[in-house]
């Protein structure tokens, strides 16, 4: 009977070798589904008699073989605890007149490698045992693993020392394990232990340099990460292993070296268009303009056009490092951007360089696959380079205007107003009476001790809603100045402003609410922003139209609203002057002239002084577009 079940066995791994190397991909996983079958009903036959120490070579060696076709019927191995090797484990004990039921699989593997020790059984339980560390690896278990090697190695004590090439003890025992030959030795065997080994080598050296990395232990990523570039893995790991080390280098302050490793990874597999991705934002990081809009539209290109058939795995290999590599961190850190995400970054950097042009047929291209409805938007997450959907109109607003397409600009601007409409309460009223005032010397207000510094989410939204649909009026009321009509630029300019009337900041001890907002409340500063723009503008246009006392109440205003405002100022001077108020026109002059030799050497850049929220998305002359921006907006 014994020789026929081999017999069995030696004929279905002829079928499977044959299968897998002649079969296409679709083919092949039929292949895998229809041996594992015929796998599990011949150790059925086998197990359905007692267990005998003879006959248990050839079952746990069915069993290998069963257990490598679940293995790879699956598209990445989860946390779990099969009941193959366990049984196993229990027949063994059996054979030898022990008994086991209540112990762990842990404890199972100590009893029968020290209680049966039978030299025949050495070969099969190897096999067994790495599949075993697979399965543990995939756990995340590295502790059990250790123990395991530790018992087939018959190693009495632990690796205290470092191993050479940086090993730890896990890997040292993985390079240092004898598994008996087999494979293709043994016609018995469809995938060698040898291999699988090598594979949990490659798997453990991965996992382990990216669990540093993800710690922030760059050195030791570093050493782990370069030891699983030198293991047994296909180009499509080995070029995500290269990711990593690029991750890991850029951290360490090496963008040159992470740039070599990204392009490595992009010669063994030019798919993997996360590399991609992250060159870009190393050159971005450089500062190399020119090089990053080219990586980002290789990367537009490749996301937007239809992806290559997938692969076939390779001859014969059931268990591959692909099954192992999968944890959810390392899956977002090797996440695709989408083409609209992509898409925005080739606007945005277009539009920081000075290329306008470029930046504007971009947004207006984003623009189109964002109004193409739910199913053509990119899902936000935490990682996304899109903004909200409402700045991202407001840029495609602000490239325009400085394209001087005009009426672009206010039909682009009549979306945001039309989405944030609903949306945008009567009144908002914002407590900051949880906040103190600045210490002396103390650039910033802190929280009331005892009292909460959040702000309700809710009000957040609103404020922003807000904010929106103002900015959306001020680059209307700028282009309908641009088209040399005043009085729909100053209807513009005066919704903006009556919409920020709506936002009443308080404070109940009287503290000055500009500087508690300037802590508490980063939007604040956008909101005065765009009051001193809106009010300059409406003025501006009172010039045009002669209205010139109107005017020189709205130049007033600004001065209130930002006293230090050079524009605001300028234009204040000159309508005094025009009114024939020379006396107050002068005393301005010397003001000015006194305020601007205390600041002298001190001026910022304008806008720099705004939070991320809508930084880019106001007047070019007062945003911070002269230099590269550091960070994504942040999606709310």
């Amino acid at each position: 009977m014994e020789r026929l079940w081999a017999g069995d066995c030696a004929q279905l791994v002829r079928s499977w070798r044959v299968a897998s190397l002649s079969g296409s991909g679709r083919a092949t996983k039929q292949a895998v589904l229809q041996h594992r079958r015929a796998f599990e009903k011949l150790l059925q036959k086998i197990q359905g008699l007692p267990a005998v120490l003879p006959s248990l070579p050839l079952e746990l060696t069915v069993l290998y073989n069963s257990l490598l076709f679940d293995l790879g019927s699956s598209d990445c191995i989860v946390e779990r605890e099969p009941e193959g090797i366990r049984q196993g484990l229990l027949r063994v004990l059996e054979a030898g007149g022990v008994s086991g039921q209540d112990l762990s699989t842990e404890e199972l593997w100590q009893k029968v490698l020290q209680e049966v020790p039978a030299e025949e059984l050495r070969a099969p339980l190897h096999q067994l045992g790495v599949l075993q560390g697979v399965l543990w690896l995939a756990a995340n278990r590295l502790g059990s693993i250790t123990g395991l090697l530790r018992l087939l190695s018959g190693a009495k004590e632990p690796v205290l020392s470092p191993c050479p090439g940086g090993e730890n003890e896990l890997l040292a025992l993985l390079r240092a394990w004898q598994v008996p030959a087999d494979g293709g030795t043994s016609p018995l065997v469809v995938q060698s232990a040898r291999d699988v080994r090598e594979i949990l080598w490659t798997a453990a050296a991965f996992l382990q340099g990216f669990q540093e990395l993800e710690a922030g232990n760059l050195p030791a990523a570093l050493s782990l990460l370069q030891l699983a570039a030198t293991g047994f893995c296909s180009k499509r790991v080995l070029a995500q292993i290269y990711i990593c080390l690029g991750c890991c280098t850029r951290q360490m302050g090496k963008p040159q070296t992470a740039l070599q490793h990204l392009k490595q990874a992009l010669q063994l597999d030019f798919q993997c268009l996360t590399a991609l991705s992250q060159a870009a934002m190393v050159y971005h990081q450089l500062g190399e303009m020119d090089a990053e809009l080219e990586a980002l539209a290789l990367l537009h290109e490749a996301l937007d056009s239809p992806p290559p058939e997938a692969g076939s795995a390779a001859s014969g290999s059931l268990v591959q490092t692909e099954l192992l590599v999968h944890p959810l961190a390392l899956v977002s850190l090797l996440r695709q951007p989408s083409p609209s995400e992509v898409k925005y970054l080739l606007a945005q950097r277009c539009l920081q360089a000075g290329r306008t042009a470029e930046a504007g047929e971009h947004y207006l291209d984003l623009l189109a696959v964002l109004q193409e409805g739910p199913r053509h938007q990119v899902p936000l997450h935490s990682q996304s380079a899109l903004p909200r959907i409402p700045e991202v109109f407001l840029e495609a607003a602000c490239a325009l205007e400085q394209l001087g397409r005009h009426r672009d600009t206010i039909a682009v601007c009549e979306e945001v107003v039309s989405r944030t409409s609903d949306l945008t309460p009567e009144m908002l009223r914002i407590d900051l009476s949880s906040w103190d005032g600045a210490e002396a010397g103390s650039s910033s207000p802190r929280p009331r001790s005892g009292l909460s510094c959040d702000i309700l989410p809710q009000k957040k939204e609103s404020l922003r809603c807000i904010l929106w649909r103002a900015a959306a009026y001020l680059h209307q009321g700028r282009a309908w100045a641009g088209l040399a009509d005043s009085k729909e630029a100053i209807t513009q300019f005066t919704r903006c402003l009556n919409d920020l009337l709506r936002v009443q900041l308080v404070s109940a001890d009287g503290l000055h609410i500009g500087e508690v907002a300037a802590g508490a409340l980063p939007e604040a500063a956008v909101l005065q922003k765009i009051r001193l723009l809106a009010l300059v503008g409406r003025g501006t246009q009172f010039l045009e139209l002669g209205r010139d006392r109107d005017a020189l109440m709205n130049f007033q205003y600004a001065l209130q609203v930002s006293p230090g405002d050079l524009a605001a100022a300028s234009h204040l001077l000159q309508t005094l002057w025009k009114l024939d108020r020379r006396q107050e026109a002068a005393a301005l002059w010397q003001k000015l002239q006194a305020d601007s030799g205390q600041t002298e050497g001190q001026q910022e850049v304008p806008g720099s002084e705004l939070p991320p929220l809508m930084a880019t998305v106001l007047p070019s002359q007062c945003c911070c577009l002269q230099g590269p921006v550091t960070s994504s907006y942040s999606v709310v």
